[in-house]
């Protein structure tokens, strides 16, 4: 299968304008299965929600630990031919317990070996920096025309072949 060359036709600083730019040409017909939202310029965020403390990476360890541990009960009590719904009600049970113990010791372990470096839970997130909205070479023009009427109209500022008076570049499609 050959790649297809594609051209960025728009580009904007969040994700809803560019899905409101491939809406718009979706409404006008046009075949906006040869369009893709590109983020660029990556970052990592790593936003900290709180102190880890002992307790807490118990409580975070018995909460990941339980689930294996009811899966794997309930799997073996399947395994009973003579009363399977019984045994396995009853071995997921203590599945579920033996697996919050475990993850709760091992969650206090692990926090203790780390030794203060990162007394801290945090989620971790990758954001683009902008949104390119890139189209097939073949109908990329027609792509720059109808953005360019959406955004004239919106008001939006965005750095487009038409409105922001650069040169769209020409990226390779992405694998």
């Amino acid at each position: 299968m050959s790649e297809q060359a594609r051209r960025a036709v728009a580009t904007y600083s969040t994700y809803q304008e560019a899905e409101r730019a491939v809406d718009h040409l979706a409404d006008e017909g046009f075949p906006v299965q040869k369009v893709a939202i590109i983020g660029r310029d990556m970052r990592l965020v790593e936003q900290v929600i709180g102190r880890m403390g002992c307790g807490d990476a118990a409580l975070h360890g018995a909460a990941t630990g339980a689930l294996p541990g009811v899966l794997v009960g309930w799997i073996f009590g399947l395994l009973n031919w003579l009363n399977p719904v019984v045994s396995g009600l009853l071995l997921a049970l203590y599945g579920l317990i033996f697996g919050a113990v475990v993850g709760a010791l091992f969650g206090v372990l692990l926090h203790a070996a780390q030794g203060g470096r990162r007394d801290f839970a945090s989620v971790r997130s990758i954001e683009p920096g902008r949104y390119d909205v890139v189209a097939d070479e073949d109908v990329a023009d027609e792509a720059v025309r109808l953005v360019a009427g959406l955004d004239s109209r919106a008001g939006t500022p965005t750095e487009s072949a038409s409105s922001g008076g650069r040169r769209p570049r020409s990226h390779p499609a992405p694998s």
